[in-house]
């Protein structure tokens, strides 16, 4: 059972002590299921269960003449066991063992990235909460659009991690999975029984049908998954990025006691966090295009996707793993600057509240070009000359026409812009 060894961290998961440890336990699960079924004496399967083990350095030493390295796992378990070596992979092919260990290793690397997502999506909850309230400019296009707050930017990181985590749930039950049915997927020399007990006792699903492998679009679906959370890291981290630059400021990523921005200029406090981020994710979205192309093997297999696999799977969950927690003390120590965001939110002098000018001369009678045609020429007079939207409207004789001072008073309102944030909240369950 996978229970048998603990979860270690993940690089270790990816070490050919964790590998050869599972595929070991495979064999030998594999041998009390043929016990079972009479086939293999059940003193012997004790014997060797007491007896199995492998040593890494000869395996390898074996494997530079067999240029095989399940024949050499084999080979050095056997020479431990002695006579009763001779029940030893019965039956089995090597993929058996490699896909089913594969199983082990992506369910138990899954489990570390979960737990990553929900340390994440809880604190993202925490601090979307805390910062509910704190007025900032929406944008656009990179422009001043209209107020929204910092708690919701941060909430709407929390529902996509929270979808993110779903889909990392399902992908983690897609590979945890083994199959024990021989060369071409028959179960020609061993019996679908043996598949169902070893895979029980890893606590895997047993492939419903294979051919010598598990398909390849399993690992794919998986890896798709990891690299749409990598790109929703990067998309945060962006936005965290931007909310950095020196005319914005309005919120910075941690800076160490010591840290270093720049070779050159002692001044600089960069996002190298974030940046980081941004670029990793881009080396998941390409090992994901690599998994996708070990979907199309030859007949029942080839061996091309293997290689592969063996640099994407690992440095993918790696990476990912590193990506999260990177990223959860990014936001654990995130540093806001409410002053900045004040007046970021008066930096154009009134324009974000055009649409409710536009709405409110409308409701009034005009039609929405006229009324459009008259908010963009007292707009673009503030973008000209400095003036303030709120003056220009006041001292226009045709809006007059239509508003009086309360109504702009009114329309100038922030609090107006949010007054259904609780509800958004509510809906998320923050």
């Amino acid at each position: 059972m996978i229970e048998r060894y603990s979860l270690p961290k993940m690089s270790a998961i990816w070490q050919e002590e964790f590998k050869f440890k599972a595929m070991l336990e495979i064999e030998l699960l594999a041998l009390e299921a043929l016990a079972q079924q009479k086939k293999v004496p059940l003193p012997a399967v004790k014997r060797i269960r007491k007896k199995a083990k492998f040593n890494l350095t000869q395996i390898k030493k074996i494997e530079e003449k067999t240029q095989h390295d399940v024949v050499a796992f084999v080979t050095n378990v056997a020479q431990y066991i002695g006579p009763d070596a001779k029940y030893l992979h019965l039956g089995l092919t090597s993929s058996d063992v490699i896909d089913t260990t594969l199983g082990v290793q992506l369910k138990a690397a899954s489990q570390i990235l979960v737990e990553d997502m929900e340390r994440l999506l809880k604190l993202l909850g925490r601090k979307s909460k805390k910062y509910k309230d704190m007025a900032c400019i929406g944008r656009t296009h990179g422009v001043h659009a209209e107020p929204t707050t910092f708690g919701l930017k941060l909430a709407l990181m929390y529902e996509e991690t929270r979808r993110n985590l779903e889909r990392l749930l399902t992908a983690k039950e897609a590979v945890s999975q083994g199959k024990i049915s021989g060369a071409v997927g028959t179960y020609a020399n061993i019996e679908p029984q043996v598949e169902a007990y070893i895979c029980r006792k890893l606590g895997l699903t047993a492939a419903r049908i294979s051919t010598q492998v598990i398909q390849r679009d399993v690992y794919a679906q998986y890896m798709a998954t990891l690299a749409i959370i990598g790109s929703s890291l990067e998309k945060f981290a962006t936005e965290i990025r931007h909310l950095q630059r020196t005319e914005v400021l309005e919120a910075e990523e941690p800076f160490g006691r010591g840290q270093k921005g720049s070779s050159a200029m002692p001044h600089k406090r960069n996002p190298v966090i974030c940046e980081r981020i941004c670029g990793l994710s881009r080396v998941l979205r390409g090992n994901s295009v690599c998994a996708m192309e070990n979907v199309a093997l030859w007949h029942e297999r080839d061996i091309s996707h293997s290689s592969a696999e063996r640099i994407i799977l690992p440095d993918s969950t790696i990476l990912l793993d590193y990506m999260l927690n990177k990223f959860i003390a990014v936001i654990d120590g995130l540093i806001i600057y409410p002053d900045n965001m004040l007046a970021n939110l008066v930096k154009t002098r009134g324009l974000i509240f055009s649409q409710r000018v536009l709405l409110e001369l409308m409701d009034k009678g005009l039609t929405r070009p006229k009324a459009y045609d008259l908010v963009q020429r007292l707009a673009m007079k503030t973008w000209r000359d400095g003036s303030h939207f709120k003056d220009n409207l006041s001292g226009d004789g045709e809006v007059m026409k239509y508003l009086v001072k309360e109504d702009l008073d009114r329309i100038f309102d922030l609090d107006y812009y949010l007054r259904n944030v609780n509800k958004i909240f509510r809906r998320l369950g923050l």
